[in-house]
């Protein structure tokens, strides 16, 4: 078994509050249809569970292994366990990591539709969100596998929205941003500036049209995060073009 796992863009990214040491947020998710890592399950006699593909990634830091672990608390399937005492996870990856493109929350996404299929685990998509959202912010939107969606509250609410994914140039400079660094960065920097009516009905707008009434700085508020912990993303930054998440990857629509 094999599929792909897409990376996204957020094509807007709006910080909405501060709750339970975690910062909820508005934002709109597209999936980025030429860039693609590929999980595939592949018959092995293994001892353990076995990822290959992903470098010096420890195992235990996995999100696909995560997931794992997460359906096996959930269900107590022991199908799971079964199926990869005699299959391996080949990971072929192609999305940078720490580059604001949901790589890894992807990679585990697809891994957990990808088990709930073979092992026949009757899990729905709701029910699958709810356990991604466990592991990582951005997993429930790649559960959904929209093209486009709006994502709000701590990104386990994903909403379609009904658009074609557009086409998506990329420019990842050779810096990785951390999550959580840009994070907290922008919590002491800039979490007293928010103002909601700012982005009133941005949720309603098409991506095209948006990108078109506003600027990378205002289209995403982790941008200017970013640029405070990592100085040199400025001498990289394309004009003109946009920020993807916590970064590091600049984009723009091709028309």
């Amino acid at each position: 078994m094999k599929q792909n796992a897409y990376a996204k863009v957020n094509i807007f990214l709006k910080i909405t509050g501060h709750k339970e040491g975690y910062h909820t947020l508005l934002s709109r998710f597209m999936r980025v249809k030429h860039l693609y890592d590929t999980i595939e399950f592949v018959p092995a006699s293994c001892s353990s569970f076995t990822i290959e593909g992903c470098g010096d990634i420890d195992t235990q830091s996995n999100t696909i292994y995560k997931a794992f672990v997460a359906l096996n608390e959930y269900t107590g399937d022991l199908d799971i366990l079964e199926y990869f005492y005699n299959h391996k996870v080949v990971v072929t990856k192609n999305i940078p990591s720490q580059a604001g493109l949901g790589g890894g929350s992807s990679d585990g996404a697809t891994f957990m539709r990808m088990v709930n299929e073979v092992c026949k685990l009757g899990l729905d998509v709701d029910t699958l969100a709810k356990i991604g959202s466990t592991i990582g912010a951005d997993f429930p939107f790649f559960i959904h596998n929209y093209e486009s969606a709006n994502v709000l509250g701590f990104g386990e609410i994903v909403e379609a929205f009904e658009e074609e994914a557009l086409e998506i140039e990329l420019y990842t400079p050779p810096i990785g941003c951390d999550t959580a660094k840009v994070y907290k960065r922008f919590k002491q920097a800039f979490f007293g500036d928010i103002k909601r009516s700012s982005f009133i009905g941005w949720e309603q707008i098409p991506s095209r049209e948006l990108l078109a009434r506003v600027d990378a700085l205002n289209a995403n508020d982790l941008y200017k995060a970013a640029l405070l912990e990592y100085p040199k993303l400025k001498e990289y930054a394309p004009k003109g073009w946009y920020f993807s998440g916590s970064g590091s990857t600049f984009f723009r629509v091709i028309d």
